[in-house]
């Protein structure tokens, strides 16, 4: 669909773009070991933890993806006064993103424990509070956000549901008349009228129109467009690729994964490659394409992984 010269054209065209992410702030944590016996106690193996990792995650994993593509990145959201707040803060800002962060003093830093042994993903641990924020707080988020928007190309909505998408805030964000690209939660499918383009995948999809199973992806795309007034809608079908919905067009991409060791993470790579290649002149056939062939790689990495301007053109065909 995309050829290598004219992915070329695009990516450079890459670090010359600035972008505000704004959603749910989450610290990723790896605790990673080996698995020999079961336990005495009950019928679970048990994790000789060997080491522990730390990465953004959410909304920030969203803002990583843009920093490794090299464009300029300004990250909006919440984290609470703690130290996992600290320590995803810190890692925002070693990732080379800038950061819009307000404190919340009245929830705590969302965050996911994930426990791998053998290369599998065992169990996850949240702790999270999932309620909207405070008017304060959020009058506080888009103060901040207003201080950039004189330099942003494009806005990316990273919502994960834990409060931060709200109302008041995305009215605001779509009276900006900047570029609106979101990631969607379908409990907010309202709050997502006139944006740019949204890419939910499957189940999300199906779920913001409330639709059952036997009904098409394609009508499902229909609906989804015509509820919120939007021309361009992208949805990810995991192993069958994607399907991008132009007005009264409807283009299947083939998935281009040859393996797959975690989906982590590749609904936020899709955005953030959409949207730069989007803003750097691309049809939105080659900015879905795009996107498909930097979906195929990170779902071949364990855990949140990011592709690079490098990578992301050494994987599209000549």
């Amino acid at each position: 669909m995309i050829k290598k010269k004219r992915a070329e054209e695009i990516i450079t065209q890459f670090k010359n773009k600035k972008i505000l992410v704004v959603g749910d702030l989450i610290l990723d944590r790896y605790l990673w070991g080996e698995v020999e016996r079961i336990s005495p106690e009950a019928p679970v193996p048990v994790v000789d933890i060997k080491k522990e990792t730390f990465n953004p995650g959410g909304a920030s994993n969203v803002a990583w993806n843009v920093s490794q593509l090299g464009a300029e990145v300004f990250m909006s959201g919440v984290v609470g006064k703690d130290e996992p707040g600290k320590l995803l803060t810190s890692l925002i800002e070693e990732k080379n993103i800038k950061p819009l962060i307000v404190l919340d003093r009245e929830r705590p830093t969302t965050e996911k424990t994930r426990i791998i042994a053998v290369s599998q993903q065992l169990l996850r641990i949240d702790r999270e509070k999932r309620i909207n924020l405070s008017p304060s707080v959020s009058s506080e988020l888009i103060n901040q956000i207003k201080s950039v928007l004189k330099e942003i190309n494009a806005v990316i909505v990273s919502d994960y549901g834990k409060g931060v998408i709200t109302k008041a805030l995305m009215d605001f964000l779509k009276s900006t008349k900047i570029p609106v690209f979101v990631d969607p939660k379908p409990s907010n499918f309202l709050l997502y009228k006139n944006i740019t383009t949204m890419t939910p995948n499957r189940k999300e999809a199906y779920e913001c129109v409330k639709m059952d199973r036997d009904t098409t992806v394609e009508e499902v795309g229909r609906q989804i467009m015509e509820h919120l007034g939007i021309d361009t809608l992208l949805i990810t079908l995991g192993a069958e690729g994607m399907a991008l919905f132009e007005k009264e067009t409807v283009t299947k991409i083939p998935a281009k994964a040859k393996k797959v060791f975690d989906v982590t993470g590749a609904g936020d790579t899709v955005i953030s490659v959409l949207t730069l290649s989007k803003i750097s002149g691309a049809s939105w056939k080659e900015a879905a394409s795009l996107a498909n062939y930097a979906a195929g790689y990170v779902v071949g990495e364990i855990g949140t992984a990011t592709v690079s301007p490098e990578k992301l053109l050494e994987l599209v065909p000549e």
